[in-house]
This record gives C-alpha cells, structure tokens and sequence, in this order.
C-alpha cells in the first residue's frame, strides 16, 4: 500500500462528504470554496517522522536481581506474555521508566513528562505493584489512579490484564486491580464494594462522588492510608477543572488520613524554549500545587531519546539531497515503501 496515495484517497473522500452540504447559489462565492478546496487548505500535508529512539535502562530481571523489585515482579512483567507461567521475554526498561522506579523507591513524589509511546504507565504501575507484593495483596486499596477520560481507565484496564491475569490460574492475580467508573454496571460496582482491589482505577468525577456518596463508604474505608495516587495526564488539569482536582487532592488525603501518600503524575512532553532547569522547576510548580505536595525539580522526570540515524548537513549538502530525491522517486515508482522506511 503506498501511504501516500491512502492519504489522498480519504482527504479526496472527507472533501465529497464535506461538499455534500454546501449549497452555494452565488457562483463567485462557489468558485472561490472550489478553488480553496483544490488548494488543500482544510487539510495538511503529510508528515513523515520517525518513531523516537528512548535511551535503553536496566531489565525489570536486573533490578530484581538487584533487590530493587520484589521477585516476583520478573514473571509479571514480560513482553508478549500467554497463558503459561514464565511465558514471553524479559522486559527491558527506559531509561526515563528506571529513573520512575528509583524515584518511586526513594518516597519523592514525581512527575514523568515524556511523549507518546513510552511507556508511561509503567513508571507507576511498576513500583505500585511492587509495593503490594511486599505488602502482601488484600490488605485494602493501596494505589488510586486517575483518568481524565474513561477511554484512559479502559485502556489500562487491558494493559494490567496483561501483565496481572497472563500466566496465573484464573481469579488468582498477584495484585488485584478494577475499573470504577460510571459505565460499570451496579453489579460489578457491588463486587468492588465487597472486595476492594489493591488498585483503583477511576476518574476525577467518579472520586469526587466516593468521598460523599454513603452507600460507597466501604471503598473509602479500603483505601485508608493510602500508599499512591497517581494523576494521569496532569497537563489537562488547567484553570477552573484543575483547581477542583486540587482541592479534591487535599480532602482524599484528608479522608483517608494518607500522610505517606506518594503522589505521581505523568503528562505530555514539555514544549521547548527554556532551559530544562526551567522547565522542570514550572513543571514541579504546577504539580506541587495540585498535589498540595512537595514534588521537586529533579523529580520531574524527562525522556531521554538516542539518535537513530547519523548526522548528516542535508540541507548544506547536494550530495545529500540528491541521494534522498532519488529515495523517494524510486519508492513512488514502486508504489510502495522499501523495508528500511517501515
């Protein structure tokens, strides 16, 4: 399949469906919509990037070796895990997921600013598992993590069965995890009441109404002493949203009494501009007054990527430029993408 021409195709098909509602009697006005429409302009062009390199840390086998990590957290996390026991391939971490876990270790509240697709559910889900294992699972709510969307909760639902039911005898997880939300029915809503999980995964809304709904007491009463609240996508907590998810912030720890309470957020990759010092010290202010806790610049945690092509001067180079003309000539010609474009 040539991308390119895929890309025409549904921008030529989204323009038809587009000017199926335009009735347009004053022909200049047609003509001047027709010609804008042709120029491309509702839609861009497109973008060819490469996926980002992440500098590679230790294997998750490595840092329970070390005693970093409980044991048994080399068999839960493992890449293209099945059925049986010990099945799939270590996992070997980035560096940005280490540096979570020793934060994590160390007590400090932290805050993981990195891009898409690395892996920043792992930097919590990691060291609150870990936790539990050492703790021992069934002993109440010891981590709550927060979504902005229920789209989020869900998906991470499907990541923790991944790791937490792949490889165990079935309804014998080693921590227990379960979605909260307003799209659970009551009777699985039920089933969380009389079995609290060691995990709790919800949104802001959803936590607000367990501090104040009678009926759902027994959720709170779970989760005293709470060990980790994490706060996906801290970013989107701006203004009118983000000062109520403060103050929701205090009266959770008030009401659980969770004076250890080891706060985590994660968010987009910070724009540039500043200096990463500066950087981290306004992304550290923002998360300590959501959090009403200290989280310090060198807790904010950013990626580290490694370059995966060479550094070539292609815009000073006609070398350069002519080698990647004739790249791209021959793969259109092909109708196709070589093997070393996938």
């Amino acid at each position: 399949m040539n991308i390119f021409e895929f890309r025409d195709h549904l921008v030529d098909e989204y323009q038809q469906y587009i000017k199926s509602f335009m009735r347009l009697r004053d022909q200049r006005i047609a003509g001047l919509v027709d010609s804008r429409l042709r120029e491309g302009v509702f839609y861009p062009e497109p973008l060819l990037q490469l996926n980002p390199s992440f500098a590679r840390g230790q294997s998750i086998e490595s840092l329970t070796a070390a005693g970093q990590l409980h044991p048994e957290c080399a068999r839960i996390f493992r890449r293209e895990k099945r059925e049986e026991l010990d099945s799939g391939s270590p996992l070997n971490l980035h560096r940005h997921q280490e540096e979570a876990i020793q934060e994590a270790a160390a007590g400090r509240n932290y805050v993981l600013t990195t891009g898409t697709g690395s892996g920043k559910s792992l930097s919590y889900i990691i060291p609150i598992v870990d936790h539990v294992l050492r703790e021992g699972s069934g002993k109440g709510i010891r981590a709550i993590v927060v979504y902005p969307m229920n789209a989020l909760a869900n998906s991470q639902e499907g990541e923790l069965e991944k790791y937490l039911v792949s490889g165990y005898p079935a309804g014998q997880p080693p921590v227990t995890y379960a979605r909260y939300t307003g799209q659970d029915d009551q009777p699985k809503r039920e089933e969380i009441l009389r079995r609290p999980p060691d995990i709790l995964l919800t949104n802001y809304v959803m936590l607000e109404l367990l501090l104040t709904r009678p009926f759902e007491q027994k959720i709170i009463e779970a989760a005293q002493g709470l060990r980790f609240l994490v706060l996906d996508e801290l970013h989107t907590y701006r203004g009118r949203q983000g000062a109520d998810v403060a103050l929701l912030v205090r009266r959770l720890r008030d009401r659980l009494a969770a004076e250890r309470m080891l706060c985590v957020g994660t968010s987009a990759t910070i724009a540039g501009g500043q200096t990463l010092q500066a950087q981290r010290e306004q992304v550290a202010l923002v998360a300590s007054t959501i959090f009403g806790a200290v989280v310090q610049p060198e807790s904010v945690i950013l990626e580290t990527l490694e370059r995966r092509t060479t550094a070539t001067p292609t815009e000073s180079d006609p070398q350069s430029i002519e080698k990647l003309r004739q790249r791209v000539v021959t793969a259109h010609s092909r109708e196709t993408f070589p093997k070393s474009y996938a």
